[in-house]
């Protein structure tokens, strides 16, 4: 698919084919593109942890309520470590955030290149999740997303206004 096609059509899905897993080239191309963007100094903070086996499952799916979640047959986590980030000497700004919310976008346009849904998720229990990862003290959860194939007839929530080029853009 053309780039442009991508960011213009990527949604967020909210209804999964729990029958349809995504198979493993087409999740090892959506995680090379993770591992693949850009960090601050290149530190690379990030790991990136695919949950599929049912066991793994039913713990992540306690760390975020909602029905449809639990239809998605996989889910991906995009975890870092602060100490590994970079951090600004001016002012101690640290670029954990920003690592991995750049790999996160590059995980999310890259399932939809492969027709895989995704849904960025920032509304979950981090400590709850974070005990069922297995995640040491050091490493925080940034973001979670479903992985799956929407179920069919599903609609994917489209967010159908946008501020025009103008209001968003400047040139000086």
């Amino acid at each position: 698919m053309d780039f442009a096609d991508v960011v213009r059509t990527r949604s967020s899905v909210r209804d999964y084919d729990p029958a349809r897993p995504v198979p493993r080239p087409a999740l090892e191309r959506i995680l090379e593109a993770g591992r693949l963007a850009p960090s601050a100094a290149n530190r690379q903070p990030w790991r990136f942890i695919v949950v599929s086996s049912p066991e793994a499952l039913a713990k992540v799916r306690r760390c975020y309520a909602k029905a449809w979640f639990h239809d998605a047959p996989q889910v991906l986590a995009v975890t870092g470590n602060a100490e590994a980030a970079w951090t600004r000497q001016a002012d101690g700004w640290n670029a954990l955030e920003t690592d991995l919310a750049i790999a996160m976008d590059h995980l999310v346009l890259a399932a939809a290149n492969e027709g895989v849904g995704t849904c960025w998720i920032a509304n979950f229990q981090p400590d709850a999740l974070r005990s069922a990862l297995g995640l040491d003290a050091d490493h925080r959860v940034f973001a979670i997303t479903p992985l799956g194939y929407p179920r069919p007839g599903a609609d994917a929530e489209r967010l159908k206004e946008r501020k025009t080029f103008d209001q968003v853009v400047e040139f000086r």
